[in-house]
């Protein structure tokens, strides 16, 4: 059974699969070789679906015959940029087709373990920006934010100098990951501010949880025997991935246990910054506040599907409030918008990014991998927010404090709103 994720042109994926190379049983390619050239010759069926599928083969074969550089035609790299160029002809830039190295790194960020600077990717108007840095990285020491626009990805030593239009989620985040202790530089702009800037990152290993449990009080700022000093758990939730479930029942058991005290006031459930993964991971934690009913709703091509609670519901009655950011997407979403829906929750910080599709994760041949979008999301009333996102019940701009890294006044809002 495929596993679904929330992620981040069909004709010509009919073209490639006749080449041969990949399988169709009517495509012909054949490779002669000697020492000095190359000499490759293709063929397949005259139709696809009533389209001439001529020109196909007359242009693979005249580049054969004739370019140049006989040594830079590899036939399973035209093969792939086939395909790439088919699954960018659909106009979706989270439906993509990874080669072996793409579709690995994409594994490794479900997984939680890579080589990079930690930068969540996404796209903001089709361009490539940056949905969410990741807390304590490069990116983040480097000031890079949430709505960047990355223009430009440069890597000298890979020899790599690459404009990210018309780039893949895969290709991009391909190109920025690399060996710890390696230099990428990007090229940002940040939205309505300013001139596009170069910014060098050093890679480091990146390993983040996608849970974190801590206690705060409920009088932040406040000295001791001032005010009402109860506790409040701050549950961050930074991915939905392959570790998610494992470390939330963790954080829930302790929650559980603590809660018995009387100093205890509730919960923040705090999604900023977390740009979703598996759709599965945001019905999961969604079960332990719902006690039954619609999750979300997913619309495919031939059917609507309704994803319901599966049991478990151990923190419904504690007093909650979810915190949601511009780098809070899709899985993210789903979840803060069935808890503020189903129970009433108040949804506390920014806009939210706006992410409703669903993308199915297929393996392929040699290790590839397609990501393609098959679905719509919708929240349990039936809204679709691709595009506008959820708007919070309380607007609350997120305002550091230059003297004071741990002042969070979104925090401290969510927090008030508990007492």
């Amino acid at each position: 059974m495929s596993i679904k994720r929330i992620r981040n042109g069909a004709l010509i994926l009919l073209i490639i699969i006749i080449s041969g190379s990949v399988g169709f049983r009517q495509g012909r390619l054949i490779e002669r070789r000697s020492n000095e050239n190359i000499a490759i010759t293709a063929s397949g069926p005259a139709q696809v679906d009533g389209v001439d599928m001529t020109l196909f083969w007359d242009v693979w074969n005249r580049l054969n015959k004739s370019y140049l550089d006989r040594k830079a035609i590899k036939v399973k790299e035209m093969v792939y940029g086939a395909i790439k160029g088919m699954t960018a002809a659909l106009d979706d830039p989270y439906t993509a087709f990874l080669p072996p190295s793409d579709n690995n790194r994409s594994k490794e960020d479900l997984s939680g373990e890579f080589g990079g600077v930690g930068i969540q990717l996404g796209f903001v108007d089709k361009t490539l920006g940056v949905i969410a840095p990741l807390s304590n990285t490069p990116a983040e020491k480097a000031g890079i934010k949430s709505g960047d626009l990355i223009l430009k990805i440069k890597d000298e030593a890979k020899g790599i100098n690459r404009e990210t239009q018309g780039i893949s989620l895969a290709e991009a985040m391909d190109l920025i990951r690399g060996k710890k202790g390696s230099e990428v530089i990007l090229t940002i702009v940040r939205q309505n501010e300013g001139e596009p800037k170069e910014v060098k990152l050093v890679r480091e290993l990146i390993n983040i949880a996608s849970v974190e449990l801590k206690w705060v009080s409920t009088s932040p700022g406040v000295s001791k025997g001032d005010g009402d000093e109860g506790k409040v758990a701050w549950m961050r939730v930074y991915r939905f991935g392959d570790k998610t479930k494992q470390e939330w029942e963790r954080a829930v058991e302790e929650v559980l246990l603590t809660s018995k005290e009387k100093q205890f006031r509730g919960i923040v459930l705090d999604l900023r910054n977390n740009p979703g993964g598996y759709l599965r991971g945001a019905v999961e934690l969604a079960s332990d506040f719902v006690k039954d009913g619609v999750v979300v709703q997913q619309e495919g091509r031939d059917k609507m599907e309704k994803f319901e609670v599966e049991g478990g519901v151990r923190l419904n009655k504690m007093p909650l409030v979810v915190l949601v950011n511009q780098g809070s997407a899709s899985a993210s979403e789903i979840l803060a918008g069935a808890l503020r829906e189903r129970l009433g929750v108040k949804v506390v910080g920014e806009k939210t990014f706006g992410k409703g599709t669903v993308q199915e994760a297929q393996e392929l041949a040699d290790g590839a991998g397609l990501h393609v979008t098959i679905a719509r999301w919708l929240l349990p009333s039936g809204k679709n927010i691709h595009g506008s996102g959820l708007m919070p019940d309380v607007e609350i701009k997120y305002e550091p404090k230059e003297n004071d890294p741990e002042f969070d006044n979104q925090l401290n809002k969510a927090i008030e709103m508990l007492r």
